[in-house]
């Protein structure tokens, strides 16, 4: 069988729509089948290249609007070899993107069988004009994929539940997973990065990764950890909010670390080291790949309740919760967790055996090839 995923962003570009497509994709491969990811030109990279799990990546020229947040299929884009490929079934990620809109297009028009897999459950932009336009643009996008026919599935329950803001009933979910052998194998790698050392000693070690935009809560993190003597933070990523978090490590006296990317090995040491993983986020999250990761690695977690948190983490003995991203709220929930550690671990121990029966790779590999069959 020839499965093709179609990704508007992908690998090395991080974040949690890439690292789904990537881990589905593989075993797809391992399995014996062909696994084809189509996604957006990035520069320095081939328009086509096989990676070391056979996985086939076709890289069509696109616009990088948004700072390349938002690539945009360019109309000349010649994908013929693509359509050569005899494609068995295709997976169309995320809805809103115009090689979405192409892919479910294409795919109805060759007869190729194919799902529609969301990641989101909130507009990709507010306030004012832009903002308006972006929802009437998200609106008419879901209007062109819905006509083709497509089953539409997401990867939580919300997710599912924001579809029907479009007027779709989805058909079920494909839940975002971890693969926690690989994670636990990185976690005792024998060249594992030591994080406490990188921050001051005797201090709580607390763990933000993820884009720095501003709705994912890092800055308001950073200085909630500065009100706290008796903790650190090590923020893991990159994006627009980089450069000042570093200014602010800077000025911190070694309680704020910001190395930017990490290596996924190191993200993962990181969180089976940390006494919390925290994520103060507002964003339009679909399911944290982040959350699943902390829970996976027994690390308490702390955050706002986002997609996913009621699937991963039912009620109060399974995280804290933020009522909001202010300051004074992370900063209570910081000392909640110093205050009893036995508490804290109990909470992230009961997080990872939700995990465990629920949100594997294997178990979603398998969900996904009764639905392709």
């Amino acid at each position: 069988m020839t499965i093709c995923f179609f990704s508007a962003q992908y690998l090395p570009t991080p974040g949690g729509v890439e690292r789904y497509t990537w881990n589905l994709a593989r075993r797809f491969t391992a399995a014996g089948h062909r696994a084809l990811v189509v996604t957006a030109a990035l520069p320095g990279l081939p328009a086509r290249e096989t990676d070391e799990y056979g996985i086939e990546i076709y890289r069509l020229p696109s616009f990088p609007v948004m700072g390349g947040r938002f690539p945009v299929l360019k109309p000349w884009a010649n994908a013929a070899d693509l359509w050569a490929q005899k494609i068995d079934f295709a997976v169309i990620q995320t809805r809103m993107y115009t090689q979405s809109i192409w892919a479910a297009q294409q795919c109805r028009r060759r007869g190729i069988p194919a799902l529609v897999l969301d990641h989101s459950t909130g507009y990709m932009m507010h306030g004012g004009l832009p903002g308006w336009l972006g929802q009437r643009y998200e609106h008419f996008a879901c209007r062109r994929i819905a006509r083709c026919g497509f089953d539409f599935y997401g990867v939580s329950a919300d997710t599912c539940r924001w579809l029907q803001t479009f007027g779709i009933q989805a058909a079920g979910t494909l839940p975002n997973a971890v693969d926690p052998d690989e994670l636990a194998q990185a976690a005792a790698d024998k060249n594992r990065v030591d994080w406490r050392k990188t921050v001051p000693a005797g201090t709580k070690l607390a763990a933000f990764v993820g884009r720095l935009i501003p709705e994912k809560g890092a800055l308001p993190l950073a200085q909630a950890v500065l009100s706290l003597p008796d903790w650190s933070l090590v923020v893991a990523g990159t994006g627009p909010q980089l450069d000042a978090l570093q200014q602010l490590a800077q000025q911190s006296g070694g309680r704020v670390v910001a190395p930017g990317a990490l290596p996924h090995a190191q993200i993962v040491q990181l969180l089976s080291q940390a006494d919390c993983y925290c994520l103060p986020t507002l964003y339009a999250e679909g399911f944290p790949t982040t959350l699943l990761e902390a829970a996976a690695c027994g690390c308490p977690i702390v955050c706002t309740h986002t997609a996913g948190t009621g699937e991963l983490l039912p009620g109060g003995d399974d995280a804290l919760f933020l009522p909001s991203a202010d300051t004074a709220e992370i900063a209570a929930a910081l000392q909640k967790t110093a205050a009893d550690p036995a508490a804290a671990k109990a909470r992230g121990q009961r997080a990872k055996q939700t995990l465990l029966g629920r949100f594997t790779w294997q178990a979603v590999y398998e969900k996904l090839r009764s639905i392709v069959n």
